[in-house]
């Protein structure tokens, strides 16, 4: 991060439990503006949870999330007000079944943002043409392939023009033929600079696509560093463990 920048985004001593259970021990994180930071980790190591904390879908037990340079864990902020710079979207795609492509797009836009409808439609069809979905801007969810829901779900996050964009193992409910149109989008998204916490399973992936790897582990961030390093000489045992499994079942 240059000197004198302001963070996306800042986690300090960030603790969260689930009754007698502490998930979250103690994350501290920096997000410089413009990068993308994968999480690695076994399943139930806390990379979903740390997610959901950054816009408060978690409350805290302790600690402190810091966005764009404004406590937004501090009391009397508007939590809504904050949610509206960070887009996220989930493994499952949750889309409104009852609704067309186009009206899930366009439907926080002009409720929360406030923009007309024109206006709402016209960018919806402009995300969709980018992303290769304009001629199913009438269809229902139940008529997508996974794949074309994810990105959908991708492009309803965009429409809110987010600062910052949380992924949650997108691509672990999909059929392996189809986690490639839905990486294609994110890699795009980064090479325009997007700031992107992505918690992933795919290994190969977030090498290639992140400015740095975080290696969580029973609730906290063992270890991080630029991919290469990561993924070829990682310093802590635990990491070394995980990504020797990895290797074994061929996963990078």
């Amino acid at each position: 991060m240059n000197a004198g920048e302001t963070p996306a985004l800042v986690l300090e001593g960030v603790r969260i439990s689930f009754g007698e259970t502490e998930v979250l021990k103690g994350i501290d994180l920096t997000v410089a503006p413009h990068e993308v930071v994968c999480l690695i980790g076994a399943s139930g190591s806390g990379k979903s949870t740390l997610l959901r904390c950054v816009n408060l879908i978690e409350p805290l037990n302790a600690g402190r999330v810091v966005v764009e340079g404004e406590e937004i864990t501090a009391r009397g902020v508007d939590e809504n007000r904050i949610r509206r710079r960070i887009g996220i979207v989930y493994q499952a795609f949750n889309l409104f079944p009852h609704m067309t492509v186009l009206r899930n797009i366009t439907l926080a836009p002009r409720e929360v943002l406030g923009m007309d409808r024109a206006e709402a439609e016209e960018q919806a069809l402009s995300l969709l043409e980018r992303f290769g979905l304009s001629d199913r801007r009438d269809e229902y969810p139940d008529r997508l392939s996974g794949g074309q829901q994810q990105r959908v779900a991708i492009v309803r996050a965009l429409a809110m023009r987010p600062h910052l964009l949380l992924l949650d193992e997108v691509t672990s409910a999909l059929d392996p033929e189809l986690v490639a149109e839905v990486l294609n989008v994110i890699r795009e998204l980064a090479d325009e600079g997007m700031t992107m916490l992505i918690a992933t399973h795919e290994m190969g992936f977030a090498r290639d696509i992140a400015d740095r790897v975080c290696f969580l582990e029973d609730g906290r961030i063992l270890e991080e560093g630029p991919p290469d390093r990561i993924f070829t000489s990682p310093e802590n045992p635990r990491t070394r463990r995980f990504l020797s499994r990895i290797i074994a079942a061929g996963r990078l």
